[in-house]
């Protein structure tokens, strides 16, 4: 049993929530839901659990058994986790996968997904209307896969999906509700809304990090939002802004993905300022 696990028993006064993942050690979800649970007077401790697959479950039925009052889902548990809950909401159901977890009244444990919904909060939080927009997906991962699903109820008009595999993007496609395609870097150059979803990127030092997309392809009219928050400037969205694109990084849908998570468990809206900045926070105190 992991220094996570163990650390289930130790917060019997407060309600129990944590991340679920391996590994998470990295994860900046205890400092936003910490600081969201201290300004709103909810009396509960998030904690980082590392988990091996083969204990999910039973780790899982252990939270249950006490004040639980949620858990967020991440690698490589999203998809095991959906098959530990008695409901899930169609989105989650749609994606195979569920990155949150909620516990009802009656015992029953219910399962969904907000990464979808962190992507779209972030791009509007920033001013983007995507109504009638063209917006191109690159990856089709489960994150990916959110984010498709997510567009798919925006009123864009097209969501193109640009991976290495194009029979895993063509499956991804399946989401768009009708407007998805297989995309092409030639695509790219047209789209309004480009959306990076692969590890390419992670905690490399820019510039002069790896992007996932060619140098020249970006234009001055382009949205991006890289979902890579290690390093927050990503050599992406360095390219973004040399093209006079507007750039938008990945911490912001860390912040609304957990947003939304905080909605399940609590009823309550936090202010997302806020929580950025007690990411930006620990990220300073981490020194990064």
């Amino acid at each position: 049993m992991s220094r996570g696990e163990s650390a289930l028993s130790l917060h019997h006064s407060a309600r129990v929530a944590c991340v679920l993942g391996q590994p998470v050690a990295h994860s900046l979800s205890p400092a936003i839901h910490n600081d969201c649970f201290e300004d709103l007077g909810v009396n509960a401790k998030y904690f980082s659990c590392d988990v091996s697959p083969k204990n999910l479950k039973s780790v899982v039925r252990s939270l249950q058994s006490q004040n639980f009052l949620g858990a967020s889902v991440t690698m490589p548990h999203k998809e095991a986790a959906l098959s530990l809950c008695d409901t899930v909401s169609p989105r989650a159901r749609a994606l195979t996968s569920v990155n949150t977890l909620i516990p009802q009244s009656d015992g029953s444990l219910h399962g969904d997904s907000t990464d979808g919904a962190g992507c779209v909060g972030a791009l509007e939080h920033h001013g983007v209307q995507l109504n009638g927009k063209s917006v191109i997906v690159l990856g089709a991962g489960a994150t990916a896969r959110a984010c498709i699903e997510a567009f798919s109820h925006t009123g864009a008009s097209r969501i193109g999906v640009l991976n290495r595999s194009e029979d895993r993007a063509q499956q991804a496609t399946q989401l768009a509700g009708g407007k998805g395609y297989v995309a092409q870097l030639s695509d790219v150059p047209e789209a309004d809304v480009i959306v990076h979803t692969t590890p390419v990127g992670m905690k490399q030092s820019v510039p002069g990090g790896e992007s996932p997309l060619p140098s020249g392809v970006l234009r001055a009219h382009h949205v991006v939002l890289d979902a890579v928050y290690q390093p927050l400037e990503t050599q992406l969205l360095l390219d973004a802004r040399s093209s006079g694109a507007q750039a938008i990084d990945g911490l912001w849908m860390l912040v609304y993905q957990a947003k939304a998570q905080q909605l399940l468990w609590t009823g309550a809206n936090p202010d997302p300022l806020r929580m950025r900045f007690a990411a930006e926070r620990e990220l300073a105190r981490r020194g990064r």
